[in-house]
């Protein structure tokens, strides 16, 4: 059975892809800035689902230290799931600096960092799957989120690239989209229910795509639709719109 790497465990989406996987005897390489918070879920998946569990500090935005945490790694992974972002504040990225970066950097720049370092060896091994948590928002700047937005936009574009490159060497790109999720990031929010995926929903859909070797799949079937509406307003139009 294989392993999975989950860059960014410390989610609640990560968690409960961890467990996804575990399930099934997966073994799991948790890897993420907070090693305490992280070490303590790996005894627990370790005694629970009697599996190989490690924890291995990983800070996206380190980007020199890329390529020896992926060299050092326990064992190699050949699954490799990227979940870490920021959906940060538009109102204050637009007038700081700080905050747009950090935005760009934790949603796009950190994770071409990492995942070009992972699709190279994954290519000389003709051999791997490679997933990204990218978002809708990606599919259309609007005025609520641009900031965040483009990066994920960035992102997204990244991963269709990547699976293009890489399809001739045996190794998998999935671009997962889930729209809104219920998640310490958007406690804060008000989501409407129909539109709004639970981590426990992300981790089946991240799951059957591997196992399944889809290309891009949106975890709430409605959301293509809505976006294909989005995506087709003429910008004449849409650039009227509070969105």
């Amino acid at each position: 059975m294989s392993a999975v790497l989950l860059l960014g465990a410390s989610s609640d989406m990560a968690t409960a892809i961890a467990r996804k996987f575990a399930q099934d005897k997966y073994d799991i390489i948790l890897a993420g800035r907070n090693v305490q918070q992280l070490s303590e879920f790996k005894t627990d998946l370790e005694i629970r689902y009697k599996i190989r569990a490690e924890v291995v500090k990983f800070d996206a935005l380190d980007f020199a230290s890329h390529e020896s945490f992926y060299k050092n790694l326990p064992f190699h992974p050949g699954i490799t799931i990227c979940i870490f972002g920021y959906l940060g504040d538009q109102q204050k990225a637009a007038a700081d600096w700080s905050e747009t970066e950090n935005i760009i950097q934790s949603n796009f720049t950190g994770a071409v960092s990492i995942l070009n370092i992972i699709s190279e060896d994954y290519k000389l091994k003709r051999s791997g799957v490679i997933a990204g948590i990218s978002s809708v928002a990606g599919e259309r700047g609007r005025q609520s989120n641009y900031i965040y937005g483009s990066a994920k936009a960035g992102f997204t574009a990244y991963l269709s690239g990547l699976r293009n490159s890489l399809h001739k060497y045996g190794v998998h790109v999935i671009t997962i989209l889930p729209g809104f999720v219920y998640t310490k990031m958007t406690a804060d929010l008000k989501l409407p229910p129909m539109l709004t995926a639970t981590p426990e929903q992300i981790a089946s859909a991240v799951k059957k795509a591997v196992q399944k070797k889809q290309n891009v799949i949106y975890v709430k079937w409605m959301w293509r639709w809505i976006m294909f509406t989005i995506k087709s307003i003429p910008e004449s139009f849409f650039k009227k719109l509070k969105l």
